[in-house]
């Protein structure tokens, strides 16, 4: 099994976390964004949108998109599932990785982008006003997200999910910094579930921490 990606990569980070949750290695073929392999001839066969991350099962089976990746792997991977059996928590589940995909991450991406990544990669001076923008849009999310967890450790229910593998790697991200971290705290039972989730020995594993 391979994964066609870029360890730095939220999208990669996402699929490497269900496979440590799940206790299977694969293999980590790098696609190096700062040469613009992904847009290579050889990747888009894998992936047309020239994006990653791209699985590459045993038998030859290729999957892109990492939400669709991580439900693959949940299903046809031995060891604990990540998808709850109840409807209603199936529901929540799906809820909560709609709610990262449409609301959590466009908003952090914008604070990630400017404050992280940006000044690595020459792209100027930081735009706040873009920052506050994000920065308002994630405390938003995080409010909704408070009452949920005051009743429940995890966004489904009971149980760790692919709901939390979804919001992992660019809630990981978002904490680079102080001001972050504080919006954070504000919101003591998002920030409880963070402390449960980011010190998985998954997680961990796929960071290196």
């Amino acid at each position: 099994m391979k994964v066609h990606g870029h360890p730095l990569s939220t999208c990669t980070r996402k699929v490497l976390a269900t496979l440590a949750e799940k206790g299977r290695e694969a293999e980590l073929v790098l696609v190096d964004l700062t040469k613009g392999e992904q847009k290579s001839p050889t990747h888009l066969a894998r992936h047309p949108f020239g994006v990653i991350p791209t699985l590459e099962d045993d038998d030859g089976f290729v999957l892109y998109e990492s939400r669709a990746i991580i439900r693959y792997l949940d299903r046809v991977l031995p060891g604990p599932s990540l998808t709850p059996a109840a409807p209603k928590a199936y529901g929540l589940m799906e809820q909560f990785i709609s709610v990262e995909q449409y609301y959590f991450t466009p908003s952090a991406f914008k604070v990630t982008w400017e404050r992280l990544f940006k000044p690595h990669m020459g792209g100027g001076p930081v735009d706040e006003a873009r920052v506050a923008e994000g920065r308002q849009g994630v405390a938003k999310v995080f409010a909704i997200l408070d009452p949920v967890l005051a009743k429940q450790p995890f966004l489904a229910g009971d149980s760790f999910s692919l709901a939390e593998v979804a919001w992992l790697p660019d809630l990981a991200f978002f904490l680079t910094f102080d001001e972050e971290k504080a919006l954070l705290a504000e919101h003591k039972h998002v920030a409880a579930w963070w402390e449960r989730i980011s010190g998985r020995p998954a997680w961990r594993k796929v960071t290196g921490a």
